[in-house]
């Protein structure tokens, strides 16, 4: 019997696996080419790491009623506690996930504040401030860059930092890149003390505005971006090379601030809904210069 079943836990292994990777190309695309440059024995577990990370993003806008929403948070929570008593819900992603906490001994508080920071936004309250925005993004996407750093052995308080600023120029960076669809959908969940400084209403937003003061909302809250990238730069010198390719995402976010730049800062400029086609590129391109 015991062949039989380790073939068979290969098997699911490998089908979960297989599912990860596609879920993650689907829809985190720029996820997906990062993960392709890290070293092979963490790629797996990346994108089991990015597909829970989707998993959880997707809720808020494909449930109905936020109790809905709640029950599927609920769900993540629980086969967290179970893929570390070693017992993962029959789910691929649970599966890989289960995995990936195996080999590398992933830290559960990290999943943890993922969880909880997508269930307080199933809300749609908006941002009161850029540092409400600030934190969301510390709890989801910093908190991703500090399991990435897990799986590559990387244990180090600079590192970290890093992570931290960089997390939150890509949380900032989504939540403007979000702009025009929660637009047409009638929301508006930009930082709003930037928008009163600027006399900017929500209804400017909806209705596509070009004016100066929305453009200077933009600008503002790119700024903060900007400097956080900045500020994760500065500990290049000081924290081990290895760790560069779990940052390897602030190529596609220099891109994005680049484009809005060139875009005047019109956050509707049809340039910032394009792909960029250059991206595989460029990370290699980065990559090969051992930076970030």
């Amino acid at each position: 019997w015991a062949p039989v079943c380790r073939d068979n836990t290969r098997r699911n292994s490998g089908q979960a696996a297989g599912y990860c990777v596609e879920l993650v190309r689907k829809r985190d695309y720029e996820g997906f080419l990062c993960t392709l440059l890290l070293p092979q024995e963490s790629q797996n577990s990346v994108f089991a790491l990015r597909a829970l990370n989707v998993e959880l993003s997707q809720v808020k806008d494909s449930v109905s009623q936020k109790s809905l929403g709640l029950m599927r948070m609920q769900f993540w929570r629980d086969a967290v506690q179970d893929i570390y008593k070693e017992t993962p819900p029959h789910h691929p992603v649970a599966l890989a996930l289960s995995q990936a906490v195996q080999r590398h001994r992933l830290t559960k508080r990290w999943f943890m504040r993922m969880i909880d920071a997508r269930e307080q936004n199933l809300d749609d309250r908006t941002y009161r401030n850029i540092q409400e925005l600030e934190t969301y993004a510390e709890n989801t996407q910093s908190s991703l860059l500090y399991l990435i750093l897990e799986t590559l052995g990387i244990k180090d308080v600079q590192a970290d930092h890093a992570a931290s600023h960089i997390g939150k120029a890509q949380g900032i960076i989504t939540c403007m890149r979000a702009v025009p669809y929660h637009s047409s959908r009638r929301q508006v969940f930009l930082p709003i003390d930037i928008c009163m400084l600027h006399r900017a209403s929500q209804e400017d937003f909806i209705r596509g505005s070009l004016e100066k003061n929305v453009k200077d909302v933009i600008f503002d809250i790119a700024s903060q971006a900007h400097v956080h990238l900045e500020h994760a730069r500065s500990f290049k010198k000081r924290i081990p090379k290895s760790a560069f390719p779990a940052f390897n995402i602030t190529v596609a976010l220099d891109w994005h601030l680049k484009t809005l730049r060139k875009a005047d800062f019109n956050i509707f400029h049809p340039s910032l809904q394009r792909k960029n086609t250059l991206l595989p590129l460029s990370l290699y391109v980065r990559s090969w210069k051992q930076s970030y």
